[in-house]
């Protein structure tokens, strides 16, 4: 096989993570890169040298991350520059003021390369086509919940919520007798505009359960493995470049043949890195954790979680910390644009119906976020009592 071809990216990096600067090392193919301890070193550097991308850490000595973004942004010659910034825990407050002053993306470490590669090349034609930012487009746009459904939801929620509460109380004491510990399970999740919230559960799980996800990552129904070259599909068309009439991006040259690299990485990369976490039969799982899963009555104190206003009884799922930070381009990101849910058109369109791919879960997220009523709210609740009731349990 003939070397593979990439876009070559020039990165300033304004930091001192080693970690950080060890993985664009090992990219020499992708990425030059230069790396400054702050923003004055940064500035130098920048009077000499054309960089594609900035990539700066927000917590630095001297000059903060934002500063040296509003410096940059100040003056003409560096204004065009693509500015990521990163920060090392998840903050609904850093990514408002990041949308406020418009960073073009901003990255939570440890960074996955290959996302911030494509990032980066994304960004480049969208600013060539439109001299926008991507923190400009309707992504960034806050949800403001309509009246009706907000109304709904109170009335709906707190009724549920008085007439099931000897239910509760029983299963409250169930989890208790069969196992030590709180017999509820509260976890920080990511739910409209990036709203980070305490999210209500049954403990449906051992206590520890946690601590063993790491172990049980080869279990995860949405991890994908790598696709080796000799298994690709070097015959099949690549549809931007059928629509556009010419390559939509560089062509790589492989055993003889020819393909489009944005084709290449689409059939290649199945990331590694899957943004969803389900195990099947999941061992960590209790007894009575079963039984309530099942039924879906772990699901009943979200409804706290409805009347609090940090979710709605129809939307996208709120995610984990750590599958949302894997969520960073504009095409998926789209879904936190709609309400957070305790259903939604993916638990009802899927449920029972075998497994369902990560990139399935994803397009049902964005079509909600696309296109959602109070009147298709009511047919999805219609759609959701039947499939409580199926065996998978999505």
């Amino acid at each position: 096989m003939e070397n593979q071809m990439f876009t070559k990216f020039n990165v300033l990096y304004i930091g001192s993570d080693n970690t950080i600067i060890n993985q664009f090392v090992n990219e020499p193919e992708k990425f030059e890169f230069v790396s400054a301890e702050n923003g004055l070193l940064a500035i130098s550097l920048l009077e000499n040298n054309k960089f594609d991308v900035i990539l700066c850490e927000n917590n630095l000595p001297g000059m903060k991350g934002f500063e040296i973004h509003k410096l940059l942004n100040s003056n003409s010659a560096y204004k065009k520059i693509i500015f990521f910034l990163i920060v090392h825990e998840i903050s609904n407050k850093i990514r408002e003021k990041a949308i406020k002053e418009k960073v073009d993306d901003y990255y939570v470490a440890p960074l996955n390369i290959t996302n911030i590669y494509d990032r980066i090349r994304f960004l480049l034609e969208f600013k060539k086509r439109t001299g926008k930012t991507s923190t400009e487009t309707d992504v960034g746009k806050e949800y403001k919940m309509p009246f009706i459904k907000r109304a709904f939801d109170i009335i709906v929620s707190g009724t549920i919520l008085i007439i099931l509460s000897p239910l509760l109380l029983l299963v409250a004491l169930l989890i208790r007798l069969e196992s030590k510990g709180k017999v509820y399970y509260i976890s920080k999740r990511v739910g409209t505009g990036y709203k980070i919230f305490d999210f209500y559960k049954f403990r449906s799980m051992s206590t520890d359960a946690d601590k063993k996800l790491l172990d049980m990552k080869h279990l995860n129904q949405y991890q994908s493995e790598t696709i080796a070259d000799e298994d690709i599909n070097l015959d099949e068309k690549c549809p931007e470049c059928e629509r556009l009439g010419k390559p939509c991006s560089p062509i790589l040259h492989i055993e003889g043949r020819k393909i489009c690299e944005n084709q290449y990485l689409k059939i290649k990369r199945k990331d590694s890195k899957s943004a969803f976490i389900k195990i099947k039969d999941d061992p960590r799982i209790t007894k009575i954790g079963k039984f309530i899963r099942n039924l879906s009555i772990d699901e009943l104190p979200q409804l706290i979680n409805v009347l609090k206003g940090d979710m709605s009884i129809v939307g996208n799922r709120p995610l984990p910390l750590y599958e949302a930070e894997l969520i960073t381009s504009d095409k998926w990101s789209k879904r936190f644009k709609a309400p957070a849910g305790i259903t939604g058109k993916w638990q009802v369109e899927k449920r029972g119906k075998g497994e369902m791919s990560e990139e399935e879960r994803k397009e049902l997220d964005n079509a909600y976020a696309d296109k959602n009523s109070f009147l298709g709210d009511i047919i999805l609740i219609l759609k959701t009592i039947p499939a409580v009731f199926q065996k998978e349990n999505v």
